[in-house]
């Protein structure tokens, strides 16, 4: 098959993929060895490191261990509020409404023009109005970061939605006889399966690594008690920023691995060849 003429070379491929790598690398093994160094007396060694696995997380630093729990509880909940909501919303758009697009794309995509302090400045009443009916658990976080994570999960789903024919899947579907909630988990969000991973894993990221909303609206999440952490002990700090990064990237790991099964036991021929 003829080479793509906009395709980059193999070298070129190397370089970018090279250039991207080092860009995350560098910080990262500065971080490492950061934890390592033995201060004044100079050389490095992992004292900082069994100290804090010795002790268990005991302490001070065990709020971290559940301002993890907490900051993984608000990026579960905050993608099911965004793609529960974004996606049927997307497709109705899309088949019923098309003239709409465009106001759903400028609505959607108009959070990430607003500063965070702005943002809060404008849900701090719906929260106090919120706490009184709800309570002000963490977990109210998750409406806040499902306005945050918006137009990432949007920008996402609608590049999958625009390379698939939604239009003729859904019409053949129903003229099979199958009915419109069929046609919505069978047919269409299988083959939108790319954009929601990839929505979902951009909103996880930003929800992990949100601070700016959690400190305002005083609520304790994993990036609040880093910082809390690194006025005692910045070496300390900085060893729990490495464990959550790499917590967040196994997380991520898993999540697409789920979904590279689930597309590939979807494919699987079955046995003797038959449909």
């Amino acid at each position: 098959m003829k080479a793509v003429a906009h395709t980059p070379t193999r070298l070129a491929r190397g370089l970018i993929l090279g250039s991207i790598g080092l860009l995350f690398a560098v910080p990262i093994v500065a971080m490492v060895e950061f934890t390592l160094r033995r201060g004044l007396a100079g050389g490095h060694d992992l004292s900082r490191w069994t100290a804090l696995f010795q002790g268990g997380f005991a302490g001070p630093y065990r709020s971290v261990l559940v301002a993890l729990g907490n900051s993984v509880g608000l990026a579960v909940g905050t993608v099911s509020i965004v793609l529960l909501l974004l996606v049927p919303t997307l497709l109705l758009v899309h088949l019923r409404f098309p003239r709409l697009r465009r106001v759903m794309e400028f609505v959607c995509i108009l959070p990430i023009s607003i500063p965070a302090i702005v943002l809060v400045v404008g849900l701090a009443p719906v929260y106090s109005v919120l706490a009184r009916l709800l309570g002000s658990g963490v977990w109210t976080l998750a409406f806040a970061y499902g306005i945050t994570v918006l137009p990432f999960a949007y920008r996402a789903i609608q590049t999958n939605l625009d390379g698939v024919d939604v239009c003729t899947l859904s019409e053949a579907a129903r003229t099979l006889g199958a009915g419109w909630v069929s046609v919505l988990v069978r047919v269409l969000i299988p083959n939108l399966r790319r954009g929601i991973l990839a929505g979902a894993f951009i909103s996880i990221a930003v929800v992990l690594g949100e601070f700016t909303i959690a400190s305002l609206l005083n609520r304790i999440t994993l990036q609040t008690a880093l910082v809390v952490v690194s006025k005692a002990d910045p070496y300390t700090a900085v060893i729990l920023s490495l464990l959550a990064l790499t917590f967040a990237f196994l997380l991520l790991l898993v999540i697409g691995r789920l979904g590279t099964v689930r597309a590939g036991s979807r494919r699987r021929p079955t046995t003797g060849g038959q449909l």
